[in-house]
């Protein structure tokens, strides 16, 4: 296949770019925000038109933490909202097979009972800290169910839990919390400072999913799945944050204190997603946690120049 990565410099994207070129099956195209505006309908038609992949993977979207998701819900929501659209729209077009748009698991409703299957989608009430971007990556799942049901296109959507790795976004404001931590704790050991301050209470408990991981999960499920459900895509285990904010002090070298502030959001107290669906397909992640972070944090150290605002 020629696969389309949408958003390939980023996080998630970059990883479909490794995974292919690991794999050496298939080719890939990718096409930058100067060179292609997702936001611009009629250049993303064209593009798909004169291309014509075999395949498009959505990788492209507006992301960022919780106080970014707070702070600016129209960006996250209307821009999302645009991104798929034209991208799915132009697809149809072009007659383009297959195509996998990436959801996350903030999809499901906050207090879903763990480890989350698919099926809870939409049988409770989202976290309201990141509404917007839940709600558009909704409407792009099921966006790719009505064009199966619509026009038999074999699309399908997978269901990514909490990313980190190689090319993530370290910038404290708009980062996610395993980056934002890595973050903080290599700022206060290079700065000598006592102690580190975290957001909440440290209570809540994630799973985390190394890109490249997912990358890999990917290309799987655009060779191996032809389904209306959008998969859930993690690791099938979970840790608190505080336990991740001692793991990620004691990789990064941060010999001082860690203290907490209750009063910042925790956001959703628990997000594990169940796997069985993907485990059965003969797919498992395959990177520990610990060896990620060493990783990711060895990226980070590499590359710190371009990461610093």
């Amino acid at each position: 296949m020629r696969i389309y990565v949408a958003g390939h410099k980023g996080l998630v994207g970059s990883a479909n770019v490794r995974a292919i070129e690991a794999q050496g099956k298939h080719a890939w195209i990718g096409r930058t925000r100067t060179e292609l505006d997702l936001l611009d309908r009629k250049a993303v038609f064209e593009f798909l038109a004169k291309e014509k992949p075999n395949a498009v993977v959505i990788a492209a979207a507006k992301v960022g933490g919780i106080h970014a998701n707070n702070t600016f819900p129209v960006e996250f929501l209307s821009e999302n909202l645009q991104i798929e659209a034209n991208l799915m729209d132009g697809a149809h077009a072009a007659q383009i097979e297959k195509l996998l748009f990436l959801g996350s698991s903030c999809v499901y409703p906050k207090m879903a009972q763990q480890p989350i299957k698919e099926e809870y989608l939409l049988t409770g009430e989202l976290e309201k800290t990141n509404e917007a971007y839940a709600l558009a990556k909704i409407s792009g799942l099921k966006l790719v169910q009505a064009y199966r049901k619509q026009y038999g296109h074999k699309w399908i959507s997978a269901m990514p839990t909490n990313m980190y790795g190689p090319g993530d976004t370290f910038e404290l404001e708009n980062s996610h919390v395993l980056p934002a931590l890595i973050r903080k704790f290599h700022d206060a050991k290079t700065q000598g400072s006592a102690s580190v301050t975290l957001w909440g209470t440290g209570s809540p408990k994630r799973e985390f999913l190394h890109s490249d991981d997912l990358g890999r999960a990917c290309i799987f499920l655009l060779e191996n799945y032809d389904d209306d459900v959008a998969i859930n895509v993690g690791v099938g285990e979970d840790i608190s944050i505080k336990e991740l904010a001692e793991l990620i002090k004691q990789v990064v070298g941060f010999e001082g204190e860690i203290k907490w502030d209750p009063s910042k959001p925790d956001g959703t107290p628990r997000k594990l997603l169940d796997v069985t669906r993907l485990e059965s397909l003969g797919w498992k992640a395959q990177i520990r946690l610990d060896e990620g972070i060493r990783k990711t944090y060895q990226w980070f150290i590499e590359n710190s120049s371009t990461e610093r605002r």
